[in-house]
């Protein structure tokens, strides 16, 4: 920290705005509405309404936190707060709401995931050091400036991660088309002709424990581990629920499989494991999936789904040419999403920085101290406690 600069606990910063009265829970959510509505959700809006007495009297810009979800947001426009979690902060007058967005992240970082539990009462217990203000907003205009240089590359790695896998469709495709092996005598199926599908073993949450033994899969591959298990060999597997559903997964032996997925079971006679699992993932069955708030796949769209069936004696070439191509693209991929990890280590660290006092060069340093409203924190201190006591005199007067 600069010796310039001084420590105050996270609440002598903030003054939490009440919702009472103004809360809206989700299932009271539009579409469409005339006012925004902002949650404890990944996303900057969780929906809208049109009811105007929601809308909550705060400063702007207010800082929004989820509670449970530890999500912070920086909100400048009017807006109805969500339901449960949702925590409005108003900066104080000589903090940057920026500056305190940004140091709010670096907070969230430090303390442990405590799962849906309330995370603010240990944000607001924290200590944090401010700077001048002329400093804020120096560090503030450097951390936009470096995360939007990040932005741009996390963009470039996300538009090639969707050129991958829609060339790994092509792949799928072409291989289903016969565009890999001789055409031979393929035939015109159904997936009902060849495949069953029947839900995992309804294992959940409740009762998984994941210090155990064996796997447990959902839709989205591996969610878990169990002390005991259901299936001996291996299984393939599609997700039924969700945002995972139609995904398609081969686990590995001796596993429990939950009820967001569907355990299919074929003749191994017919078609091996590694073909089927490409046939089915080339058929895109998640565009048969309902088109509800929470899409689900049935048997009865899954059934009558139609393919080119491969002959059982090219299946194994078949599988080889997809994997040369395919092992490239999973490579690349493992490039992106590595990039990506250190992308948000690097975003982390960033605001480490800056919160550190390493943030700004020498020269940004000196211009800050040239400004006219600079002076040492200690003095900023001094103005937040001064307005405390004014509002607090006020507030015994009324």
């Amino acid at each position: 920290m600069r010796e310039d600069w001084m420590e105050i606990d996270y609440k002598e910063v903030v003054n939490k705005v009440s919702t009472n009265n103004k809360k809206l829970k989700q299932k009271e959510y539009l579409q469409k509405g005339a006012y925004p509505v902002i949650d404890q959700g990944q996303e900057l809006i969780g929906g809208y309404t049109d009811d105007e007495t929601r809308l909550l009297d705060c400063a702007l810009p207010a800082i929004v936190f989820g509670d449970h979800t530890k999500i912070v947001k920086l909100i400048n426009f009017k807006f109805a707060p969500g339901a449960d979690g949702t925590k409005v902060l108003e900066p104080k007058k000589f903090v940057l709401p920026k500056y305190l967005s940004y140091l709010t992240q670096i907070l969230v970082f430090k303390i442990k995931d405590k799962g849906y539990a309330r995370h603010y009462q240990h944000i607001e217990k924290q200590s944090f050091p401010i700077a001048p203000l002329p400093e804020q907003r120096a560090i503030v205009s450097k951390i936009e400036q470096v995360f939007s240089e990040l932005d741009n590359g996390i963009a470039n790695l996300k538009a090639a991660q969707d050129k991958l896998e829609i060339y790994r469709q092509a792949v799928l495709k072409k291989a289903f088309e016969g565009g890999f092996t001789e055409l031979g005598k393929w035939e015109s199926r159904k997936l009902g002709d060849i495949i069953k599908i029947s839900s995992g073993n309804g294992l959940t949450k409740a009762n998984r424990n994941d210090e155990g033994q064996y796997l447990v899969y959902g839709g989205n591959g591996v969610t878990g581990r169990h002390d005991d298990f259901m299936f001996e060999e291996q299984q393939l597997i599609i997700g039924r629920v969700g945002v995972h559903c139609g995904n398609t997964h081969i686990t590995e032996p001796k596993c429990w499989v939950t009820d967001n997925a569907f355990v299919v079971t074929f003749d191994k006679e017919e078609i091996t494991i590694k073909c089927l699992y490409y046939l089915i993932f080339s058929l895109r069955l998640n565009q048969y999936a309902s088109s509800t708030a929470q899409p689900v796949i049935s048997g009865g769209k899954v059934y009558p789904v139609e393919f080119l069936f491969p002959p059982k004696e090219i299946q194994g070439n078949l599988v080889d040419e997809i994997e040369s191509r395919l092992s490239v693209c999973d490579n690349i991929l493992a490039n992106i999403e590595e990039g990506l990890e250190k992308s948000e280590a690097l975003r982390q660290s960033i605001l480490k920085q800056a919160f550190e006092g390493k943030l700004l060069s020498e020269e940004e340093l000196e211009a800050c101290r040239a400004a006219p409203d600079w002076e040492p924190a200690e003095k900023l201190l001094e103005r937040i406690k001064n307005e405390d006591k004014v509002k607090s005199k006020k507030v015994n007067h009324a």
